[in-house]
Formats: structure tokens, C-alpha cells, sequence
């Protein structure tokens, strides 16, 4: 927050005359360019929110290889002296002046140096997401909030604004994969837990495995290190293909206190909660993960028969499955009669064509499956996921497609996991009790979506 200093009105009014001298004089002479115009105020908004934002941004290590740095960019303890000492630092953006004229404060180097040795925050639960698209960034807290406060649909990337916001976006992304480490991108409070989202710093058409596991491992080390009890592997942080659905990390460190939770156990029982009672079969249908495999032996153990529409999954089914009682519940049929479909990545529109009207499509899968909802006279369920307690603090943005204060499966099955103490990783191929985890996410308050707010639109 801005330091407690109103400026008067007329120092607004001398702002604006000074900030637009630049900006009227090259159109007045002919030389103005739409570049030009755009650069500026950039360059003139990020420095001026830098020097108001009560935080220091300025790395040392900037300052200490590129010395002259320090008279020609201020630092946000730097202007703050400005505020709370007002005879001293005048200069705006460029301290040269204040060091030409002495009206530098004596304590600016002691105040940079102490305000970048504030204590580091240990969280206890860290949640790893991913960047999706190059726009994804502006969705999060530290872009846009404007953005952030509502779900991030594909409209959004078509927007005439966003065209115009590309040479921002295309620096954002370089700096990204310069930067090569996860950042903290929201932080949160739930009666006395302290919760930290965390993302990697690649986007989903940056899909080298190697890559992302060291960026995964690094982070899982990272918050061991802070003391957090429990780290869950959120979106594109997980699969059979990329990391076995985390046990690598496990199993390469044995070590761990903290645990690794993958969130299956409440996306299975996010899922089979929405199935409508009553419910006898059900279409399955998607690239079978470690949900999907759970989610149908689950079902078929409560007498509910699960249909697959293709022999490779049946088979793949009935092989998981072993020659255990429940295969009889598993069924292979073309008939699309069913009214409950469960869908994961893979699902056609010909598929959805073929529904049955009034069928309700529930995913079981961390993207939406489809991006296209073709049918208007069916109903689509969003991805799994779970309204947030009251008690939920900073909730300002929204998680992906996601409404607010609405979190997925997999992100509050870590946040559980830490609330119950329980003493076990859930990554791998190990499921936890669907049952249990279900109870205490319940009990801890969060609740299933109401129908309104299972059926908005997702986007990707």
C-alpha cells in the first residue's frame, strides 16, 4: 500500500502536466509513433506502481554488477524516505538528481539493505500449479485483478486488448524461462495454516519432461527446506508419463518429512458425489489415469455398472480390475442410452453428438476435456472441485476456469491432508480412502458445488 501521504490535488495536477510533456511534444512535431507512445507510459506506469508498492522489488545482486544502476533507478525504500522523511529523496525514477543537488537521505543504502532481509514466510501447505497459456499470467494475482477475479475462458485470449498486450506477454514469457524457477503467485490463510501457491515457470506448450521434473523436484525441496508439512502437485505437475503421478520424487528422496499428495483420493470423491442417487450405470469415457481407474473400481464395488465405449479401455479396465468380483459391473456398449457420462482428455465431439439428450457430462480430468461445449440441450459439469470455507482468507482470484472461492480436487486434497496430520504421502499409484478423505474435507468445511455453480462455463 502507498505510504500514508495524500498528495494534494494541485501535485496531481502539475503530475499530469509534467507526465504528458513528453507525449504532446513528438505529436505536436510530427514525430510521434504509437511505439513510442506505448513504451512510455509503460515505462512510466511500472516505475511509478515500483516506487509506491511498499515492497522492495530491486534485487541487490542488480545493483552490485551495474553500480551506475543506483542513480538511475530508484527503489521503492529509496522513494519511500520521500514519503515519511519529505525533505529528502525528491527525485522521481532517477536518484542522480538527489545525489547532484544532496538532497539524498542519509539512510537510503541502510534501509535498501535491511528492507531486503525481511524474514522469509514458511508456509504449510504449498500448492504447485503450472502456466497454461502465454495470457495465463495476467489471471493470476500479481497480473491483472481485473482478470484474476474472474475464470479464464478462451474469449478472453481473443480480445482486442490482449493483441495490444503482446510485447508485454512475449517479455513475460522470456523473463519466465530466464527466471527458471518457481514464484510464489498467492498466498492464503485458513484458521492458523498458512497456504502458498506456487507455479512453475512453464507453459503448456513447454512440455520437456526432464525439464519440468527438476523445476517439480527443486520446488519439493525448496519446501521442505521452509518447513512446510505437506506440497500438493496441482496442474500439469502430475501424470503416469511425466513423473508416476509423483512417486519419483519419493522415491528419489526417501527422506522427506514433509508429504507429496497428489489429491487423487478427493478427485475421485468429488466425482463419484456428483453422480445423481439412484444413478445405476454410467458412460466412462477419456484417457484412463489413476482417477479414472479409481473412479470405476469404486463405482462398480457400490453395484453401479460402468460402461466403456471402446475395447482398448474395457480391456484396460478389466486387466486393472483382476479377477476380482467387480468386473461384472464392467460393460462394453455402443448404445450412448446412458445419462451420466464421466469424460477425461480424449472425448470427441462426435461423442458428445451421440448423447443421449439430457445427459450430464461429469470430467474426471485436471483440463476440461473438451473445449467446445456442443451441446446446449446436455448438461456439463466443471472439472472437480469443492467450495472453500468461509474462513478462507485472500481468496481475490480465481483458480484457472474455476469460479471464486472455488479450489479443484486436487488442491484441497493437500490442504486436508495437512489439517489431518496424516503421516503418508499420496502419490504414486496409491490411492487414499475415498470415504475418509471425503468426511474430513467435509468436516473441515468444504462443500460440494451447488447446480448453478457446477454447470458454469469452463473455457480451455
Amino acid at each position: 500500500m502507498h505510504a500514508a501521504v495524500i498528495h494534494p490535488f494541485a501535485e496531481h495536477i502539475a503530475y499530469f502536466a509534467l507526465f504528458a510533456i513528453p507525449l504532446i511534444t513528438p505529436l505536436l512535431s510530427g514525430m510521434g509513433s504509437i511505439a513510442s507512445v506505448l513504451g512510455y507510459v509503460t515505462y512510466i506506469d511500472f516505475m511509478n506502481n515500483m516506487g509506491h508498492c511498499n515492497f522492495e522489488l530491486m534485487p541487490s545482486c542488480l545493483l552490485t554488477n551495474f553500480p551506475p544502476l543506483k542513480y538511475l533507478a530508484y527503489t521503492a525504500s529509496f522513494h519511500s524516505l520521500h514519503h515519511t522523511q519529505f525533505r529528502t529523496n525528491y527525485s522521481l525514477f532517477m536518484p542522480v538528481y538527489d545525489y547532484i543537488y544532496g538532497t539524498v537521505d542519509k539512510t537510503s543504502d541502510t534501509l535498501y539493505e535491511t528492507s531486503l532481509k525481511r524474514q522469509e514466510d514458511s508456509p504449510d501447505v504449498v500448492h504447485l500449479t503450472h502456466l497454461t497459456t502465454p495470457e495465463s499470467i495476467y489471471h493470476m494475482r500479481l497480473g491483472f485483478a481485473s482478470m484474476a477475479s474472474k475464470p479464464h475462458d478462451h474469449h478472453t485470449s481473443s480480445k482486442w486488448y490482449m493483441w495490444l498486450m503482446w510485447p508485454v506477454t512475449l517479455w513475460s514469457m522470456m523473463f519466465t524461462w530466464i527466471y527458471g524457477r518457481t514464484f510464489v503467485v498467492e498466498r492464503n490463510h485458513l484458521n492458523k495454516f498458512r497456504l502458498q501457491t506456487w507455479a512453475i515457470p512453464r507453459y503448456n506448450f513447454q512440455r520437456q519432461n526432464e525439464s519440468i521434473n527438476r523445476l517439480i523436484e527443486e520446488a519439493i525441496l525448496e519446501a521442505e527446506e521452509k518447513g512446510a508439512k505437506v506440497i500438493s502437485l496441482g496442474l500439469m505437475n502430475q501424470g503416469e508419463e511425466l513423473n508416476r503421478y509423483g512417486g519419483v520424487f519419493v522415491h528419489k528422496h526417501p527422506q522427506l518429512k514433509m508429504k507429496v499428495v497428489d489429491g487423487s483420493s478427493l478427485a475421485v470423491a468429488v466425482v463419484i458425489n456428483s453422480i445423481p442417487k439412484g444413478t445405476t450405470q454410467v458412460v466412462l469415457r477419456g484417457a484412463l489415469t489413476k482417477v479414472a481407474y479409481a473412479i470405476a473400481f469404486a463405482l462398480c464395488q457400490k453395484g453401479i455398472q460402468v460402461v466403456t465405449l471402446r475395447e482398448d479401455e474395457h480391456e484396460k479396465l478389466r486387466k486393472s480390475f483382476g479377477a476380482k468380483s467387480e468386473c461384472n459391473n464392467l460393460l462394453l456398449s455402443r448404445s450412448y442410452s446412458q445419462k451420466i457420462w464421466l469424460v477425461g482428455k480424449g472425448l470427441t465431439e462426435e461423442e458428445q453428438s451421440k448423447a443421449k439428450k439430457g445427459t450430464i457430462f461429469i470430467p474426471f480430468s485436471q483440463f476440461p476435456p473438451n473445449d467446445k461445449k456442443i451441446r446446449k440441450d446436455c448438461m456439463y459439469h466443471l472439472t472437480p472441485a469443492m467450495a472453500v470455507p468461509a474462513a478462507f482468507e485472500n481468496v481475490d482470484s480465481c483458480e484457472n476456469w474455476l469460479p471464486r472461492r472455488v479450489m479443484s480436487a486436487w488442491r484441497i486434497g493437500g490442504i486436508v491432508h495437512a489439517l489431518e496430520g496424516w503421516n503418508e504421502h499420496e502419490c504414486g499409484y496409491a490411492i487414499s480412502n475415498i470415504h475418509n478423505v471425503w468426511e474430513a474435507a467435509l468436516r473441515h468445511g468444504f462443500h460440494p458445488l451447488t447446480a448453478t455453480i457446477l454447470t458454469q462455463s469452463y473455457p480451455i
